[in-house]
């Protein structure tokens, strides 16, 4: 049984995050607490005198909840040390301090009982039954756990992979569409060739980087370096305007995440409409949020062109994944143009 649940214990074992930290979610407390109640009401039931369960029930509950509350306190205090043990020994540890906290809770019930209420067996006798209780309790426990945690980074690795192929989807994408355009360009200007490899040259590297995260600055100086090849092949037919604070907050963006946006821009936006139109790239620092807007002209009609979301949903799922839940990508309709708006937390 040892050697099975340290076995999944390293299965489990993450890197930099500890284990216990689900253990102080509001949701676990109240199964601690219902589950202690339930082992609290078997022993009541268990008891051979029936006018007496309601009474037990009682005594039960609160050794038992003393005991689960002491260890769930320790666990906590301990809880940055215990993180940067592997998970095996924290299971061990975890273990020890109920077995600790159950005799210590059972000693101090033996001596505030009454002495016509003591069991007949003695205070060794009690205090040991106390132990194998809790043994059973425990070892119970972190099996339930151990299932839980791996089924957790089972699905958090299912996340990450769905997110790898989501951006290794849009690197090629990017690359090709950008590759066209500097084709194109050479052909119709050769003046301008050297211009426009050169700003290839430094898309394709930050493209192929293979870097997860990149900071505010960089992911928009990569969006304009795009967009002035863009702005090359497009001419008079469209006009970027950028509003940008003086100093750009020192965040961390999903790599490839804005230029998609600038890019859907031209691609279901400007390229459409004959006479071309307008694209506005903002960045709005609120109290508690980052926004980066980017703004185009739509179709006559109010439509856009019929095109893949790729870029879009690429950057939505990978904001949510970096920021845990509380970055987001919306996109809306707002006076006759397309808003693709990216808000990020701050620090």
């Amino acid at each position: 049984m040892a050697e099975t649940l340290l076995t999944g214990w390293r299965q489990v074992d993450t890197k930099g995050n500890s284990s216990l930290d689900a253990l102080f979610r509001p949701y676990a407390l109240i199964a601690v607490l219902l589950a202690g109640e339930s082992l609290a009401l078997l022993l009541a039931l268990a008891s051979g005198t029936p006018g007496g369960r309601l009474t037990l029930f009682g005594l039960a509950s609160l050794g038992v909840q003393w005991v689960a509350l002491g260890t769930l306190c320790t666990l906590f205090l301990l809880r940055r040390p215990l993180a940067r043990l592997p998970s095996p020994a924290v299971a061990w540890i975890c273990l020890i301090i109920l077995l600790g906290m159950t005799l210590l809770v059972g000693s101090a019930a033996w001596g505030m009982l009454d002495a016509s209420a003591k069991p007949l067996e003695g205070k060794a006798s009690f205090v040991l039954r106390m132990l194998a209780i809790a043994l059973v309790v425990g070892v119970l426990m972190l099996l339930t756990y151990q299932n839980y945690w791996r089924a957790r980074q089972l699905a958090v690795r299912a996340k990450q992979l769905e997110l790898e192929a989501l951006q290794a989807r849009i690197r090629p994408h990017f690359l090709f569409n950008t590759l066209n355009t500097a084709i194109a360009l050479v052909h119709a200007r050769p003046d301008e060739a050297e211009r426009v490899l050169l700003d290839l040259t430094d898309l394709f590297r930050n493209a192929l980087s293979g870097s997860p995260q990149v900071l505010l600055a960089d992911e928009l100086a990569l969006t304009r370096r795009y967009l002035e090849i863009e702005a090359l092949r497009f001419g008079e037919r469209v006009q970027i305007h950028w509003r940008l604070p003086d100093a750009l907050p020192d965040v961390s963006v999903p790599s490839l995440s804005i230029q998609p946006l600038a890019e859907n821009a031209i691609r279901h936006g400007i390229e459409p409409r004959p006479g071309g139109g307008r694209i506005d790239i903002s960045v709005n620092v609120l109290d508690r949020m980052i926004e980066v807007v980017i703004a185009n002209d739509m179709l006559a009609n109010g439509r856009r062109s019929d095109g893949h979301a790729i870029g879009l949903k690429s950057a939505r799922e990978r904001v949510m994944a970096m920021t845990g839940g509380h970055g987001q990508v919306e996109s809306r309709i707002e006076d006759g143009r397309y808003l693709a708006i990216m808000s990020l937390p701050r620090g």
